[in-house]
This record gives structure tokens, sequence and C-alpha cells, in this order.
């Protein structure tokens, strides 16, 4: 039986969100129907909606940063019963054969993982995305969220908090590492929170002290503006273990490289519009590291959740209704949020 949603969708990437139903592909045995709490206002999506990353598939409801409640199972769910708490983030299938899916890597499909919106979907029809009351996700692509996070500040977890945290267990982040978040958004403002709660000594980088408060507020023991010392990357040549670069706008990759210590690692989540050139002697010098990193599979997407319910971290939002979507999406181009909006999916009922 064919599951209905109210859901916010676009017909055109001009055309203003509107409120509509539409109805969820029919559950399969190994489905999950959940019922939304919490959306995510993620980047990604103004980018993908906006036709900025291609053409999108219209109509269209984007978000992939899902926090609810389980309203009914498959017959051979095993995973999660009625009432359990989960999140859905990127992806809600894959092929689940290959060599990446069988390793926990299902974000690298060899045959193509299925994206939360925008996707072809297992019967053929584009994925809807989580700005709406309700979705059918396999059980495999659903996460469970602790007890110990609300679905408001969990649902930016699903992407904003695996894309810094994958980079961070990746290269094995410690007690007394010095690392370096550049940028305090959305993605910077969670890998501040998770590196600091794996014991790093986190400075933050950004053009400006603007947010030098807030970084301190979510556990970083420095803050440098680069905009306000022209000698900034002489001055602080070979500082770090690691640098997090989650700037999307275009930077000198050459400068940042030499803020690393011999052997360090530059990992960047952000995706500046153009190329960034490198001179490779930056890189064979003090044989460093150059890498990227794009969210993680379901398996580390889960252990991102426990981690952060252990150490109390949660995404810093603003809730907005339904109706506020439009201003916000200008808001969140305009950086104007700290650091996240999150839709209170009640007020579809408004």
């Amino acid at each position: 039986m064919p599951i209905k949603s109210k859901v916010l969708q676009k017909t055109s990437a001009d055309a203003p969100f509107r409120i509509v139903e539409i109805e969820r592909r029919d559950p399969r045995e190994d489905d999950v129907v959940i019922d939304i709490k919490a959306a995510g206002i993620c980047h990604s999506d103004i980018h993908t909606i906006r036709n900025e990353w291609g053409e999108a598939h219209f109509p269209l409801t984007v978000g992939h940063e899902i926090a609810g409640v389980v309203e009914a199972v498959g017959d051979k769910v095993t995973q999660f019963k009625v009432g359990d708490r989960v999140g859905v983030g990127c992806l809600v299938n894959s092929c689940g054969e290959c060599e990446r899916c069988r390793s926990g890597q299902e974000q690298n499909c060899l045959n193509g993982s299925v994206g939360t919106y925008n996707s072809e979907d297992v019967d053929g029809t584009i994925t809807q995305g989580g700005y709406a009351q309700k979705i059918v996700v396999n059980e495999n692509f659903v996460c469970t969220i602790p007890e110990g996070l609300n679905f408001d500040v969990a649902a930016p977890l699903l992407c904003a908090g695996i894309t810094t945290y994958s980079p961070l267990a990746r290269w094995q982040v410690k007690r007394g590492d010095k690392v370096a978040v550049v940028g305090l958004g959305g993605l910077g403002h969670m890998g501040v929170q998770i590196a600091a709660a794996k014991g790093a000594e986190v400075t933050v980088i950004s053009r400006s002290l603007r947010k030098e408060q807030e970084a301190y507020e979510l556990g970083a023991q420095r803050v440098l503006a680069t905009g306000e010392d022209p000698d900034f990357f002489a001055r602080h040549r070979g500082e770090f273990d690691l640098i997090l670069s989650t700037i999307s706008a275009s930077y000198s990759l050459n400068d940042y490289l030499q803020l690393l210590k011999p052997r360090g690692i530059m990992s960047v989540v952000g995706l500046p519009p153009e190329e960034l050139g490198i001179t490779m002697g930056n890189l064979v010098g003090g044989g460093k590291v150059l890498t990227g990193n794009n969210i993680g599979g379901i398996a580390e997407t889960q252990e991102m959740l426990d981690f952060c319910a252990e150490h109390g971290i949660g995404a810093v939002i603003e809730k907005v209704g339904v109706d506020d979507v439009d201003a916000v999406y200008e808001r969140v181009v305009a950086g104007e949020v700290k650091f996240r909006f999150v839709i209170d999916t009640e007020t579809f009922a408004d």
C-alpha cells in the first residue's frame, strides 16, 4: 500500500517551494517507513535543486539529514521495530554486493549508490528527500539515533557529522594531536566538536575573528584569522598534524600545505567551485598527504552517532518552519547561519 506524505517540492530551479502530497514507493519486505521529526538543510540541497550541480529531476524534494521514528517495518526487517528512533543520511541504497559495499563503503558503490534524493530508486522512480513527513528506506540504510540525542540536533549529523567524523577517524586523530579546522560553518562546527572530543588541540582558522566566541564554545583552544595577518602562513608554518578544510570558496592549497608538519595530513571535505592547483614540492617536501573525504558508509555513520551521543555532541541549530525554507536558503548562501537550519516537520500540519 503506498505511503502518502506531505513534502516541500520545487517544480523548477526558479520556482518557490510548495507543499504537496506525494505517494512514496510501496514499502518492500526489507523496508522501514519513517515518520520524520526533523530535517536538516544542507548546502548540497541548495546546489542540487538550483541546478548548480547539473540538471535536477523535477518535481523534486531534497533533504538528506533526516531524523524520526519508525512507523512500520516490512516482514523481513530484523534491525528495527515500530517506535525506534532512527536517522537517514545521504544514501538509501546500493548494490550491496561489490567489493566496496562489502567493505562498508556503500557511498563508493561500484554499481552506483542511490542518493536520498534526485537518484533512480529501486522501482525506477526518482528518490524524494527528507523535507517531508514520511520516507520509505531499505533497513540497511537506516541508523539508530541514541537516546541521548534530540532529533533536531541529530539530523545534521547524518551529513555534516559523518562528513567530518570520517576523516578524523580515518587518520586516527588522538589526544595531543594539533588539528586545524579551516572554516566554521555547518561542517566546520562539527569538525571542531569531534576533534576536541578525541582529545586534539583544535585551532579554528577563518578569514576573520567574527565567530571567535562560538569557536571557543565548541571546543577550540585557539582561533586564527588569515585576513588579519599578512604574514599568517609564514608565521604558522609547520604547526599542524592535520588540517580539515571545509572551505567551499577558492583558496590556495599551497599556502595551507605549508602549515603542516612533516608527514602531516590535509583532508578536504569542502567543494570549491574551481580547480585548485598545487606545487608538488609542497607535498613531496615533508612527505605530506593531501586527501579528500565524502561522507562515510552506514556502519561508520552509526559509529559517529554513538560517538556523538557518548560525548554530548550535537549540531548547533536554528529550527525553522516549512514556510520559511525559501528565505532560509538565501540566508545559507549569504553565510547567515550558526550553524545549521533544521526544518520542524510538525509545521506541515499548520
